[in-house]
């Protein structure tokens, strides 16, 4: 996501265009605004040590599987809870799990179940015979009463409710798409979705979608599933036409899919863009720079091909983030000395004329040192 001319001024929205609707610039900012401080109590109370805090795991969270369900051509969904049946962590459409698996591997998943059950974690794989072996694993060497950890519930990908949405998932790509589809149905909300993929059998839970998009010939309009071999591979830039007017897109699905719909963005009614991704985008014409952590005296040194968030994280494991795009805002912090090369898309010029940074995307020059208010 990292431009490789890192632009000079934010520009209004994710594609630099103008958004025509007053009210969606109000909820974006709102958005930005709930996001922020949502991540920035959890920290407080983490620190804190009040009750809330001490609700949440101090260490790793043990799950385990209670139920295998086969949902579509080589995709399982699996149920997780705890060990003893008890309450676990809460979460928002988007937001997905790192689990340990007993091989050691650590994969993510999205949470595709229902955030209103506080005992049961769902998530779906589909088998991939040439990927890392993670899938296989999930596929071949889980059965029910199997164990895994994870830290918690983590989200990237938060749905800010917008009044007209339009999701487009990808295969797979339909699990953290799910939950906002059920929030979208619940709070009322103007919402599409399109679901595509190489056949109708290899798209996984198609009857849930149906039922939330309504009965009769109110589905028709909400729901639309589009299988390559019965009317071609997806065009995005029809699929954006289906956007009602300053609608806001959630997109998961793969590569391809992603950078299609990011080039028809500018041509569709929508005005605003949200993709899913678990880790940061690489690093793009990246080089060697410092942080120096000015409160606490620490030295960091950041290599050509990491995010500064990354290794922050390493020496302050709380420092709070979200998106790792440059959306969001979460990870600002405060630049006591240095030039900061900016590659977000969310600081405004004065923001950053102040000395704020967005450290999961934006850098320095190579052998400058940034000093950090931390």
């Amino acid at each position: 996501m990292s431009p490789a001319t890192p632009p000079t001024s934010a520009p209004p929205d994710l594609y630099g265009r103008e958004r025509g609707d007053r009210m969606m610039r109000t909820l974006t900012v709102l958005g930005r605004l709930h996001t922020e401080a949502v991540a920035r109590s959890g920290r407080r109370r983490a620190r804190s040590g009040s009750p809330l805090a001490a609700a949440a795991p101090a260490g790793p969270l043990a799950l385990v599987v209670r139920e295998r369900v086969v949902e579509a051509e080589d995709v399982v969904s699996l149920r997780l809870t705890a060990p003893a049946g008890g309450r676990l962590p809460g979460w928002q459409p988007g937001a997905h799990l790192a689990l340990r698996l007993p091989s050691g591997r650590q994969r993510h998943y999205s949470l595709c179940g229902d955030p209103e059950d506080r005992y049961t974690y769902r998530i779906a794989i589909r088998r991939l015979a040439a990927g890392g072996g993670g899938s296989i694993e999930m596929h071949d060497e889980l059965p029910v009463g199997a164990r895994l950890t994870t830290a918690g519930p983590r989200n990237a990908f938060p749905f800010a409710a917008e009044p007209a949405v339009l999701f487009l998932a990808g295969g797979i790509g339909i699990t953290p798409i799910l939950p906002m589809v059920r929030q979208a149905a619940r709070a009322g909300l103007d919402w599409r979705l399109v679901h595509v993929g190489r056949t109708r059998a290899s798209l996984p839970f198609g009857a849930e979608l149906t039922e939330l998009a309504g009965p009769g010939g109110r589905s028709a309009g909400r729901f639309e599933v589009r299988a390559d071999d019965e009317v071609g591979l997806p065009d995005c830039a029809e699929l954006l036409r289906r956007a009602p007017a300053g609608a806001a897109v959630y997109c998961c699905g793969p590569a391809p899919m992603l950078a299609g719909v990011r080039a028809a963005m500018a041509a569709s009614p929508a005005t605003g863009l949200h993709v899913e991704r678990f880790a940061p985008a690489p690093v793009r014409d990246g080089r060697p720079f410092e942080l120096r952590l000015r409160r606490s005296g620490i030295d960091l040194a950041v290599p050509a091909d990491r995010p500064a968030l990354d290794v922050l994280r390493e020496a302050v494991p709380d420092t709070a983030y979200s998106c790792r795009q440059g959306f969001c805002g979460v990870c600002r912090v405060r630049v006591l000395a240095g030039e900061v090369e900016h590659r977000d898309l969310r600081l405004t010029d004065d923001e950053r004329a102040e000395g704020t940074m967005l450290v999961c995307v934006s850098r320095a020059a190579e052998g400058e040192r940034l000093d950090l208010d931390l």
